[in-house]
């Protein structure tokens, strides 16, 4: 029976979770997505490429509010037991308080490694699959971002202006400026150009026009009657570079042996990730917060739990549901907080690791004390 009990508690958690993560996880996801449709309407990416870069964010954000949905969720149905009198029924067949907290506890591991295998795995892989088709996006929306008599910087080191477009589509009077290094440019002007896709590639037809080279401050200049311009050779202005959270556990880790202990690092497991003592500071804290920020999904847990030593019907439980949810937030801001300065140095790293089992010592210790005041009571 008592099993029965407590499958039915952690089921309703369980589906309370769920229910919670999908319905704020898309919100925040459409939200996101809002943001992101710069992509289309100034980088010129495709509505495909956009689509699936949106999607793969959906793990991360998932990972984020994941502890606070678990925290909302145990709170909520702890409460609602408390209202409806069903706690005593685990009283009543001789569950200690104790014990029920230590299920709950051994239940938040659960989620605890969840969190974990979502940081390592999960997040990073699908944040570099989302890189991967912003990099090998080739513009597919380049044409509809030409506009008359604006200039358009959408890719990178070239800038596109167009006097007039007529109702064929065609630009009249156009100009590209080419920059191909730092100090060598070329200037491009055409009366006319025709966009055009070839093999799944931009091209730009130029008609009766003139090429302006200029190279370390010498200019020359000859001109044309028809020339394709490939545009698909230019990268999007979007953040391609691979980012520290995008980066695999084992990178990271292999990062920080080189760093401490001047192990071999073999810089071809990853082309775009530097591993230098000017990148420390952030490796460490990307790799404290994979791994050691889900600690504190146990003290939200233990947070919650403490709502059982008090009945409704007592005058400070309304007080102490306040105060017990706003510690349970203070608890995930310290979180965020404290990863920040993680990476510091070795004594903050040690605080960071060490706050979150102070903390469950702390909670368990005031468990026991509410524990041993209630059997003597």
């Amino acid at each position: 029976m008592k099993k029965l009990i407590f499958k039915k508690l952690l089921i309703d958690i369980t589906v309370f979770f769920l229910v919670s993560s999908l319905t704020l996880g898309l919100i925040v996801w459409v939200i996101q997505a809002v943001n992101y449709m710069d992509f289309i309407t100034e980088d010129g990416h495709s509505l495909a490429v956009y689509f699936k870069y949106t999607l793969l964010s959906l793990p991360k954000i998932l990972s984020r509010i994941l502890p606070f949905i678990f925290f909302v969720s145990v709170f909520y149905n702890l409460i609602k037991l408390e209202n409806n009198n069903e706690l005593l029924v685990y009283w009543t067949y001789g569950i200690t308080k104790l014990n029920f907290i230590n299920i709950l506890f051994k239940f938040s591991l659960i989620f605890l490694v969840i969190q974990v295998f979502l940081n390592i795995y999960i997040v990073p892989i699908s944040l570099d699959k989302g890189r991967d088709y912003i990099k090998k996006s080739d513009l597919d929306f380049f044409p509809s971002l030409i506009k008359e008599k604006k200039f358009i910087d959408t890719v990178s080191d070239l800038t596109i202006f167009v006097d007039k477009i007529n109702n064929k589509g065609e630009l009249i009077n156009i100009f590209l400026k080419d920059q191909i290094k730092d100090e060598e440019s070329q200037i491009i002007h055409a009366k006319k150009g025709i966009l055009q896709k070839k093999n799944e590639k931009n091209f730009l037809v130029l008609l009766d026009g003139e090429f302006i080279n200029n190279l370390n401050g010498k200019v020359t200049n000859f001109t044309f009657k028809k020339t394709n311009f490939d545009l698909s050779k230019y990268s999007t202005k979007t953040t391609t570079y691979r980012k520290i959270q995008e980066v695999d556990i084992k990178i990271l880790i292999s990062c920080l042996k080189k760093l401490y202990i001047k192990t071999n690092y073999d810089y071809k497991e990853i082309k775009d990730f530097v591993c230098t003592d000017d990148s420390l500071k952030n490796i460490k804290q990307e790799t404290l917060k994979r791994i050691f920020k889900p600690l504190y999904i146990p003290v939200i847990c233990l947070i919650a739990s403490l709502l059982i030593f008090v009945s409704k019907d007592n005058y400070f439980y309304s007080r102490l549901k306040v105060i017990l949810f706003l510690f349970g937030i203070f608890s995930l801001i310290a979180s965020e907080i404290s990863v920040r300065y993680s990476g510091i140095d070795e004594t903050k790293s040690i605080i960071f690791v060490a706050i979150p089992l102070l903390f469950i010592f702390i909670i368990y210790s005031i468990i026991f004390k509410f524990t041993i005041f209630k059997s003597h009571a």
